[in-house]
């Protein structure tokens, strides 16, 4: 069986971020670390590797910055990585230049976040799917694998929706598809064996890009809280009416 995993490089989730214009996000001091949704994928596929004979290509849209990202994910335990030389603009270019390498090596899953924890765009899972023809479920929370077909569980309104489905498909994971105490930590002899795994560097296709982000701002700062006594509702009535204006 041969897996594919989607992995986006993000800022960490504790980092303080700033631009240095309004256009311009500001990289300096940065941790980057793999998206935690595609973390969950690559997990699943970890734990469909050790129960058969299963091969894990990892793939990232990016340039040169994301490499330590890859070797990370190498360090847990993918056999390979494929990074698509390029800046991930916006996410109908990056589901078409995964897309592009997919199609010439049959994958039997692909493994993509249900989204990436940066710009939140919850997209290219479900434009693989369409791109490659195949079944996409996302966001999925569970999975089971037989033989020749996959059995999903996917959040839907109101609850949960499940479906089987037969090879290939797009796995768009979450919380759920694994639990986060099944993550995995890279041990030395991860790291070591990750320098030496296969990492290519490929340019991309022709494909467009159809966005263009033009402009970004901070949230504006929170205002200082008021300490109101419990024993002073009138105030705190008062306080709700006319600066909250909830009431």
């Amino acid at each position: 069986m041969k897996i594919l995993v989607c992995i986006s490089s993000v800022p960490d989730t504790t980092s303080k971020i700033s631009f240095k214009d309004s256009s311009t996000f500001n990289a300096d001091g940065i941790q980057f670390i793999i998206n935690p949704n595609d973390e969950f994928g690559l997990t699943k596929a970890l734990h469909i590797k050790e129960a058969g004979a299963a091969t894990i290509t990892v793939i990232n849209v990016g340039l040169a910055d994301t490499e330590p990202v890859i070797r990370k994910a190498l360090a847990i335990g993918a056999d390979d990585a494929i990074r698509i030389n390029a800046q991930p603009t916006d996410a109908f270019f990056v589901a078409t230049e995964i897309a592009a390498i997919a199609k010439q090596n049959n994958y039997d899953i692909i493994f993509a976040g249900k989204e990436s924890i940066d710009y939140n765009g919850g997209m290219v899972a479900g434009m693989l799917g369409e791109l490659l023809s195949v079944p996409s479920y996302t966001p999925c929370v569970g999975m089971e694998l037989q033989a020749t077909s996959v059995t999903v569980e996917c959040l839907v309104d109101g609850g949960k929706e499940v479906q089987t489905s037969k090879l290939p498909v797009v796995v768009g994971g979450q919380k759920g598809l694994v639990e986060e105490k099944d993550l995995r930590i890279p041990n030395m002899r991860g790291i070591m064996s990750a320098r030496t795994k296969p990492l290519q560097v490929v340019q991309p296709s022709a494909s467009a890009h159809h966005e263009l982000y033009k402009g970004f701002e901070l949230p504006p700062a929170k205002a200082g809280c008021k300490m109101v006594s419990k024993d002073d509702v009138k105030e705190l009535v008062n306080l709700l009416h006319k600066e909250a204006k909830v009431i």
